[in-house]
């Protein structure tokens, strides 16, 4: 079986507002082992006991999701106003030496690997996923 490379650019990823989504979910999450708790000896007695842990798990994941793309905005807007201030229209110094952001969908100098593996080559060093080869060292 060959190589598998991409046809075409992957798309940008979306944005949105990250941080009232995980907020949400975080919140249905912890909702739902709420309504859970009263049925406590019921999922015990049936196996399902772990629905109520699933969904704590859920709530307690959803809080450091919080945190962290709380502090990936705080990063993003930093970068931005350093941008401005120093005249490049509000894009930081990384993205116009062609180096990697670190920011989903992007690609790296030669022989700066972005976060997909990408050298920024032709398509054919590179990968998008678990298909593709390593680069030589």
């Amino acid at each position: 079986m060959g190589k598998w490379t991409p046809r075409h650019e992957a798309p940008e990823p979306l944005e949105g507002n990250v941080v009232a989504t995980v907020t949400g979910g975080t919140v249905v999450w912890f909702g739902l082992f709420l309504v859970q708790l009263p049925f406590y000896g019921p999922l015990d007695a049936n196996g399902r006991l772990w629905w109520l842990w699933t969904c704590l798990a859920g709530a307690f994941l959803g809080c450091i999701g919080i945190g962290y793309v709380r502090r990936r905005e705080a990063a993003i807007r930093r970068a931005a106003e350093s941008g401005a201030a120093r005249g490049t229209g509000g894009t930081g110094e990384a993205e116009t030496t062609g180096e990697t952001t670190g920011n989903p969908g992007t690609t790296g100098s030669p022989g700066n690997p972005g976060p997909s593996g990408d050298t920024g080559g032709t398509g054919d060093t590179g990968g998008t996923g678990s298909h593709s080869e390593a680069p030589a060292a």
